[in-house]
């Protein structure tokens, strides 16, 4: 079989309080998972959640509007 190609990624600093890292890295070993894996399962999970969030979706598509007139103007 061949080696899967692993997904382009991206480094992102992440800032948290000094109690919720530590029960962070705990949950994680518990798992048997890096740290990086299971934050990202959880932003996965989080990103899921809105997309599935009417009140969210109608949010972003006004944003999405926002950003469109923006940019048109920017383009010229």
């Amino acid at each position: 079989m061949g080696r899967r190609k692993a997904a382009p990624t991206k480094v992102t600093t992440l800032r948290l309080p000094t109690n919720l890292a530590a029960e962070l890295s705990v949950v994680a070993r518990a798992d048997g998972l890096p740290v990086s894996e299971v934050v990202r399962e959880a932003v996965g999970k989080h990103i899921a959640t809105r997309r599935a969030d009417e009140e969210f979706q109608a949010r972003l598509k006004e944003q999405l509007e926002k950003d469109r007139e923006v940019l048109e103007r920017l383009a010229g």
